[in-house]
Protein backbone atom coordinates (compact mmCIF):
# COMPACT_ATOMS: atom_id res chain seq x y z
CA UNK A 1 0.00 0.00 0.00
CA UNK A 2 1.20 3.16 -1.18
CA UNK A 3 -0.94 6.42 -0.25
CA UNK A 4 -0.52 9.61 0.62
CA UNK A 5 -1.92 11.69 3.52
CA UNK A 6 -3.93 15.19 2.74
CA UNK A 7 -6.43 17.34 5.08
CA UNK A 8 -6.34 20.90 6.78
CA UNK A 9 -3.84 21.59 9.54
CA UNK A 10 -5.79 20.25 12.88
CA UNK A 11 -7.37 17.52 10.79
CA UNK A 12 -5.40 14.95 12.78
CA UNK A 13 -3.18 13.82 10.21
CA UNK A 14 -0.52 12.77 12.43
CA UNK A 15 -2.30 11.14 14.72
CA UNK A 16 -3.68 9.21 11.69
CA UNK A 17 -0.60 8.44 9.86
CA UNK A 18 1.16 6.46 13.01
CA UNK A 19 -2.06 4.09 13.45
CA UNK A 20 -2.62 3.82 9.32
CA UNK A 21 1.08 2.68 8.78
CA UNK A 22 1.07 0.13 11.90
CA UNK A 23 -1.96 -1.22 10.33
CA UNK A 24 -0.63 -1.49 6.90
CA UNK A 25 2.80 -2.57 8.05
CA UNK A 26 4.22 0.27 6.03
CA UNK A 27 6.73 3.08 7.24
CA UNK A 28 4.98 6.66 8.25
CA UNK A 29 7.15 8.84 6.41
CA UNK A 30 7.11 12.39 7.57
CA UNK A 31 8.61 15.26 5.56
CA UNK A 32 10.00 16.55 9.60
CA UNK A 33 11.44 13.35 10.31
CA UNK A 34 12.89 13.10 6.35
CA UNK A 35 14.53 16.70 7.36
CA UNK A 36 15.54 15.46 10.86
CA UNK A 37 16.93 13.01 9.63
CA UNK A 38 19.42 14.66 6.57
CA UNK A 39 19.88 17.01 9.34
CA UNK A 40 21.03 14.86 11.75
CA UNK A 41 23.32 12.93 9.23
CA UNK A 42 24.66 15.71 7.72
CA UNK A 43 23.99 14.20 4.36
CA UNK A 44 24.46 16.66 1.42
CA UNK A 45 20.68 17.48 0.80
CA UNK A 46 20.81 18.29 4.61
CA UNK A 47 23.80 20.29 4.48
CA UNK A 48 21.83 22.07 1.61
CA UNK A 49 18.65 22.33 3.43
CA UNK A 50 21.01 24.21 6.36
CA UNK A 51 22.06 26.94 4.28
CA UNK A 52 18.63 27.94 4.02
CA UNK A 53 17.21 27.34 7.18
CA UNK A 54 20.16 28.94 8.52
CA UNK A 55 19.09 32.49 6.82
CA UNK A 56 15.76 32.50 8.02
CA UNK A 57 14.56 31.36 4.06
CA UNK A 58 12.21 28.57 3.48
CA UNK A 59 14.31 25.23 1.86
CA UNK A 60 12.96 25.14 -1.63
CA UNK A 61 10.68 22.55 -3.10
CA UNK A 62 13.70 21.03 -5.60
CA UNK A 63 15.49 20.04 -2.40
CA UNK A 64 12.37 18.76 -0.36
CA UNK A 65 11.62 16.74 -3.60
CA UNK A 66 15.01 14.98 -3.59
CA UNK A 67 14.92 14.06 0.13
CA UNK A 68 11.84 12.61 -0.62
CA UNK A 69 13.13 10.82 -3.71
CA UNK A 70 15.75 9.57 -1.67
CA UNK A 71 13.76 8.18 1.52
CA UNK A 72 11.66 6.31 -1.04
CA UNK A 73 14.60 3.88 -2.38
CA UNK A 74 15.31 2.84 0.91
CA UNK A 75 14.66 -0.36 2.04
CA UNK A 76 11.83 -0.17 4.43
CA UNK A 77 9.45 2.09 1.59
CA UNK A 78 9.99 -1.25 -0.72
CA UNK A 79 6.65 -2.68 -0.23
CA UNK A 80 4.79 0.54 0.68
CA UNK A 81 5.20 3.63 2.59
CA UNK A 82 2.42 6.12 3.78
CA UNK A 83 3.29 9.60 3.17
CA UNK A 84 2.66 12.97 5.71
CA UNK A 85 2.98 16.32 4.79
CA UNK A 86 4.14 15.78 1.30
CA UNK A 87 3.17 16.51 -1.43
CA UNK A 88 2.08 20.32 -0.44
CA UNK A 89 1.46 21.51 -3.97
CA UNK A 90 0.67 19.94 -7.13
CA UNK A 91 3.96 20.69 -8.88
CA UNK A 92 5.41 18.40 -5.41
CA UNK A 93 2.30 15.98 -6.70
CA UNK A 94 3.41 15.56 -10.00
CA UNK A 95 7.01 14.92 -8.91
CA UNK A 96 6.19 12.55 -7.08
CA UNK A 97 4.23 10.48 -9.70
CA UNK A 98 7.13 10.68 -11.84
CA UNK A 99 9.89 9.62 -9.31
CA UNK A 100 7.59 6.44 -8.56
CA UNK A 101 7.19 6.05 -12.27
CA UNK A 102 10.94 5.79 -12.16
CA UNK A 103 10.54 3.38 -9.61
CA UNK A 104 7.90 1.46 -11.83
CA UNK A 105 5.52 2.12 -9.27
CA UNK A 106 2.56 4.21 -8.56
CA UNK A 107 -0.16 5.29 -5.89
CA UNK A 108 -2.56 3.60 -4.51
CA UNK A 109 -4.56 6.48 -3.06
CA UNK A 110 -4.63 10.10 -1.40
CA UNK A 111 -6.63 9.87 1.65
CA UNK A 112 -8.38 12.98 2.53
CA UNK A 113 -9.14 13.64 6.48
CA UNK A 114 -11.89 16.10 5.20
CA UNK A 115 -13.04 18.89 8.38
CA UNK A 116 -14.30 21.90 8.41
CA UNK A 117 -13.07 24.68 9.47
CA UNK A 118 -14.82 26.10 12.72
CA UNK A 119 -14.16 22.56 13.58
CA UNK A 120 -10.53 22.75 12.98
CA UNK A 121 -10.19 26.35 15.10
CA UNK A 122 -12.19 24.53 17.77
CA UNK A 123 -9.93 21.63 17.71
CA UNK A 124 -6.29 23.85 18.16
CA UNK A 125 -7.29 27.47 19.37
CA UNK A 126 -8.18 25.28 22.24
CA UNK A 127 -4.99 23.99 23.07
CA UNK A 128 -2.91 24.91 26.10
CA UNK A 129 0.51 23.81 26.58
CA UNK A 130 2.77 23.08 29.32
CA UNK A 131 5.08 25.90 29.68
CA UNK A 132 7.33 23.11 32.32
CA UNK A 133 6.54 20.02 31.00
CA UNK A 134 5.47 20.62 27.38
CA UNK A 135 2.46 18.21 28.08
CA UNK A 136 -0.56 19.75 25.80
CA UNK A 137 -3.94 19.89 27.22
CA UNK A 138 -7.29 21.22 25.74
CA UNK A 139 -10.26 23.43 27.42
CA UNK A 140 -12.91 21.23 25.84
CA UNK A 141 -11.53 17.77 24.71
CA UNK A 142 -8.95 17.43 27.53
CA UNK A 143 -9.24 19.86 30.36
CA UNK A 144 -6.87 19.55 33.41
CA UNK A 145 -8.19 19.60 36.76
CA UNK A 146 -6.97 23.49 37.66
CA UNK A 147 -7.85 25.82 34.62
CA UNK A 148 -4.49 26.92 33.37
CA UNK A 149 -2.63 24.12 35.49
CA UNK A 150 -1.07 21.13 34.64
CA UNK A 151 -2.03 18.18 36.16
CA UNK A 152 0.98 16.82 35.25
CA UNK A 153 3.57 18.86 36.79
CA UNK A 154 1.54 21.71 37.83
CA UNK A 155 3.50 24.09 35.70
CA UNK A 156 1.77 27.28 34.21
CA UNK A 157 -0.78 25.97 31.17
CA UNK A 158 0.01 28.63 27.80
CA UNK A 159 -1.34 29.46 24.45
CA UNK A 160 0.65 28.95 21.84
CA UNK A 161 1.28 32.06 19.30
CA UNK A 162 0.51 29.60 16.22
CA UNK A 163 -3.04 28.23 18.27
CA UNK A 164 -4.61 31.49 18.49
CA UNK A 165 -7.36 31.94 16.26
CA UNK A 166 -6.00 34.62 13.79
CA UNK A 167 -3.04 32.74 13.20
CA UNK A 168 -4.66 29.26 12.53
CA UNK A 169 -7.28 31.31 10.39
CA UNK A 170 -4.10 32.04 8.25
CA UNK A 171 -2.75 28.58 8.47
CA UNK A 172 -6.42 27.65 6.67
CA UNK A 173 -5.91 30.07 4.10
CA UNK A 174 -2.48 29.22 3.21
CA UNK A 175 -4.10 25.85 3.20
CA UNK A 176 -6.34 27.00 0.66
CA UNK A 177 -4.10 28.69 -1.29
CA UNK A 178 -1.55 25.91 -1.82
CA UNK A 179 -2.14 22.75 -0.62
CA UNK A 180 -6.09 22.04 -1.43
CA UNK A 181 -5.82 22.26 -5.22
CA UNK A 182 -3.66 18.65 -4.90
CA UNK A 183 -7.09 16.92 -3.54
CA UNK A 184 -8.53 18.47 -7.34
CA UNK A 185 -5.38 16.55 -8.72
CA UNK A 186 -5.71 13.33 -7.06
CA UNK A 187 -9.51 13.02 -7.75
CA UNK A 188 -8.96 13.51 -11.47
CA UNK A 189 -5.99 10.96 -11.14
CA UNK A 190 -8.71 8.47 -9.63
CA UNK A 191 -7.15 8.08 -6.34
CA UNK A 192 -8.97 10.51 -4.45
CA UNK A 193 -10.68 8.74 -1.23
CA UNK A 194 -12.12 11.44 1.40
CA UNK A 195 -13.55 10.27 5.01
CA UNK A 196 -14.82 12.79 7.58
CA UNK A 197 -12.20 13.42 10.10
CA UNK A 198 -15.40 14.43 12.95
CA UNK A 199 -15.80 12.02 15.84
CA UNK A 200 -13.78 9.92 18.10
CA UNK A 201 -10.20 9.10 16.97
CA UNK A 202 -10.92 4.82 16.38
CA UNK A 203 -13.92 5.69 14.64
CA UNK A 204 -11.54 7.98 12.18
CA UNK A 205 -9.04 5.39 11.85
CA UNK A 206 -11.64 2.56 11.53
CA UNK A 207 -13.32 4.52 8.38
CA UNK A 208 -10.21 4.91 6.88
CA UNK A 209 -8.73 1.12 7.08
CA UNK A 210 -12.38 0.48 5.99
CA UNK A 211 -11.90 3.00 2.99
CA UNK A 212 -8.77 2.28 1.95
CA UNK A 213 -9.19 -1.78 2.07
CA UNK A 214 -11.96 -1.86 -0.64
CA UNK A 215 -8.96 -0.61 -3.24
CA UNK A 216 -6.27 -2.61 -0.96
CA UNK A 217 -8.29 -5.97 -1.37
Amino acid sequence: MRFVLVGPPGAGKGTQAQFLAAHFNVPHISTGDIFRSNLKGGTSLGLEAKKYMDKGELVPDSVTNDMVRDRLTQNDAANGFLLDGYPRNVAQAEVLRTALSNLNLKLDAALELNVDNDEVITRLSGRRTCSNCGKVWHIVYEKPARESVCDACHGELIQREDDKAEVISRRLEVYEEQTAPIINFYRTEGLLITITADGAVAEITDHAITALSRIHG
